[in-house]
C-alpha cells in the first residue's frame, strides 16, 4: 500500500470514527441524507472517504452483533458507562477484524489504538486494546495477514 492510500485509509477511519461517535448520540431517521451532509462538510471530497463510508455502513449494518461482542468482552464493564468514543473506536475495528478480510486484524487494533490516542483519553488505549486482543483470539485466523 502507499503512502497515498495509507493515508487515505486513516482519513476515511477518522471520518467514520467521527460519524459513528455523532450516529451514537443521535442516529438519524435517514442515513443516506445524514451522511450526505456529513461527507459535504468534509476537507477533500467524498469520494476520498470511500473506504470510511463502507466502515460506517457496515457497522452500523451489524450494530447489534458488534454491541453483543463488546458486552461479552468487557469484563466487569457496565456497557451503558463505556464512553461513547471508546464504542465508536471499538465497533469500527471489530467491524473490521471480523468482516474485511483483506485487513489483517493486528492492523485494525493498531489503528484503533492510534484513535484513542487522538480522540479519547490515556486510559482508553488500554481499555481498548484489551477489548480487541480477546476479541482477536475468537477471530479463528492469523492475525498478521489478510485474508
Amino acid at each position: 500500500m502507499s503512502k497515498a492510500q495509507f493515508a487515505q485509509r486513516r482519513d476515511g477511519r477518522v471520518a467514520a470514527l467521527q460519524y459513528l461517535y455523532a450516529w451514537s448520540i443521535n442516529s438519524p431517521a435517514n442515513l443516506a441524507e445524514d451522511l450526505r451532509v456529513f461527507f459535504e462538510n468534509m476537507e477533500q471530497p467524498r469520494d476520498h472517504y470511500a473506504f470510511g463510508e463502507e466502515l460506517i455502513h457496515g457497522a452500523i449494518a451489524n450494530i447489534a452483533e458488534l454491541d453483543a461482542h463488546i458486552k461479552a468482552l468487557a469484563h466487569n464493564w457496565d456497557f451503558d458507562r463505556i464512553a461513547r468514543i471508546d464504542l465508536a473506536i471499538l465497533r469500527l475495528a471489530m467491524f473490521e477484524m471480523k468482516f474485511r478480510k483483506d485487513i489483517p486484524p493486528v492492523v485494525s487494533i493498531n489503528e484503533a489504538i492510534d484513535l484513542s490516542k487522538q480522540f479519547s483519553n490515556a486510559d482508553s488505549k488500554r481499555f481498548i486494546n484489551g477489548i480487541l486482543d480477546r476479541f482477536k483470539d475468537q477471530l479463528g485466523r492469523d492475525a498478521r495477514k489478510a485474508e
